[in-house]
């Protein structure tokens, strides 16, 4: 097959902007402004094909890959953009008003939670007594790597969570490492893991070469035995809406998927974890032809993306997401909730919204769709999903933990239709935190990540006493925090309408009787059974 020849790579970064609003948009010049001072303080980066093929400059301002990409006004308070914009007036764009507007900017991401879920202090790894720099270990069976190499994308959303890490040049924010012997060190001597994720940035902007020194040595057959443990190769990008030419024109795209098609033939699952957030971005041809030369890699590609207001927060929009990802082979993977962290308050949306539009768009989908979970919330203990709302109660899962005990059973939060976050949620049965949290607090002493914590380790921690389970059948309404949800298959409402059906946990239109309130029942009362495990909170 005949190479193709290279289309060139244009970076636009915040200098570009008021050059590229007043040629391609009606902006008013005050808008354009007010756009500029949102980039001091968060990163901004486009190109040329964000520009020209993906963003729909006669929908600007609402068009969402403009709002997904350019800083919006609106996501710095009215008090900080008024001191920017000051700065800014006054300025003559010397090196001294430059240095006012990036200390000023310093300033206010102070206050942003620029790390949120205490990444840096429960998720990197330690060995010998050292903190291994670039890497978080959370999980059990996955590890985060962030190769030195990615450390910027393509473009930059404007709602991502790692945006600290963008904002200057050598940021102490940044999570970054290029020291291969002690990643496959790692990996060798922690056989629990079955996964690696490449992240960043975006390691899609690393050249082949620099990959072939990450990945061969996991796949070459000498090392067969090291890395038999690892089944999973991962690569969290964002490459396919924001540059698809990466798998396509660039000049060493061929060489990156023979790469990928050697590490499946040496038997490894390879999974492009796609970021896709509208489906504009599935509308070029660009991105279809790249989905299909990646595929034939023997590659898998799933797909994931926050809920964001005012982008995606609209049943409608991720029916036809998921619908077109899965006529182009890519699997749903994940619906994320918008973290606490940067400008969270202009994004984020109520956790009963982001229910209730993943719930209708599942709906409205086949089966091979369903494959998405969700709404999930990465925060601190894990990644917890709302599942259900029976009457005042929120049904909550963790997908995954710290602890992976803490993923057996689901638990109980009082319905809020204003809470955001996990932090907002109050447990059910009135105590003070949830079951997890002693001992989530306590996890931070041990001294190393969570995802280097066996149960032994645990256990020894902790004292732990083998958990005592009484079948004991109690009331749903009564149910302690933190207790598993089982319905007693005799049960008169068991798999009932109240149950899955429309109203219950796995259905689409629990607004009827949220908080008890039905138009055929005002004040309903499931009278429900589940399974009471006692003591299953862990004795510190």
């Amino acid at each position: 097959m005949a190479k193709r020849i290279p289309i060139p790579f244009h970076n636009h970064t915040k200098s570009s902007i008021p050059s590229l609003l007043s040629k391609h948009s009606k902006l008013s010049p005050s808008f354009i402004k007010q756009v500029q001072a949102a980039s001091h303080v968060y990163p901004f980066r486009a190109n040329n094909y964000v520009v020209d093929e993906l963003i729909d400059w006669n929908n600007v301002p609402n068009d969402p890959i403009f709002k997904l990409t350019f800083p919006q006004p609106q996501m710095l308070f009215d008090s900080d953009m008024e001191r920017v914009i000051k700065l800014m007036d006054e300025g003559d764009d010397t090196p001294a008003s430059r240095e006012a507007i990036r200390r000023e900017a310093i300033q206010i991401r102070k206050d942003l939670n620029p790390h949120p879920a205490k990444q840096k202090e429960m998720n990197v790894p330690v060995v010998d007594g050292t903190r291994l720099g670039g890497a978080q270990h959370k999980y059990r069976e996955t590890l985060l790597f962030f190769p030195s190499e990615a450390q910027w994308c393509h473009s930059y959303c404007t709602y991502c969570f790692r945006w600290a890490q963008f904002t200057e040049v050598g940021s102490e924010q940044q999570f970054k490492s290029k020291d291969i012997e002690k990643l496959q060190k790692y990996i060798k001597n922690n056989k629990q893991l079955t996964d690696i994720l490449f992240t960043g940035g975006d390691p899609a902007v690393m050249k082949t070469k620099i990959w072939q020194k990450y990945l061969e040595p996991i796949v070459d057959e000498k090392n067969a035995k090291d890395f038999e443990h690892l089944s999973t190769i991962r690569i969290g990008t964002k490459s396919l809406t924001y540059w698809p030419y990466r798998y396509t024109h660039n000049d060493d795209a061929d060489e990156f998927l023979t790469l990928l098609e050697k590490c499946t033939k040496a038997g490894k699952h390879v999974t492009i974890q796609a970021h896709f957030t509208h489906p504009q971005e599935l509308s070029t041809p660009q991105v279809e032809d790249a989905i299909r030369r990646l595929r034939m890699t023997g590659a898998n590609i799933r797909s994931q993306a926050p809920i964001i207001k005012g982008i995606n927060d609209d049943a409608s929009i991720w029916e036809e997401m998921w619908k077109k990802q899965i006529s182009l082979g890519i699997i749903p993977y994940y619906m994320f909730v918008e973290r606490d962290t940067g400008p969270k308050h202009y994004f984020e949306l109520p956790l009963i919204k982001a229910y209730q539009v993943f719930k209708e768009a599942v709906s409205r989908v086949s089966g091979v769709a369903r494959t998405v979970r969700g709404p999930s919330m990465s925060c601190e203990p894990g990644k917890v999903a709302v599942m259900g709302i029976i009457n005042d109660m929120m049904i909550l899962q963790f997908l995954q933990a710290r602890d992976p005990e803490w993923m057996k059973n689901p638990f109980l939060a009082k319905y809020d239709p204003t809470a955001t976050w996990l932090d907002d949620l109050k447990p059910y049965d009135g105590s003070e935190s949830f079951f997890y949290q002693k001992e989530l607090d306590e996890m931070i002493n041990i001294g190393m990540s969570s995802g280097q914590m066996n149960d032994d380790i645990i256990n020894k921690h902790f004292n732990q006493q083998q958990t005592l389970t009484d079948n004991k059948k109690v009331k749903l309404s009564s149910i302690p925090n933190g207790n598993a949800l089982k319905m007693n298959g005799n049960s008169n409402h068991s798999n009932g309408h109240h149950i899955n059906g429309k109203n219950g946990i796995n259905g689409h239109h629990h607004h009827q009787h949220i908080n008890g309130k039905n138009k055929n029942n005002k004040q309903m009362k499931p009278d429900l059974f589940i399974t009471h495990q006692q003591n299953q909170q862990k004795q510190i």
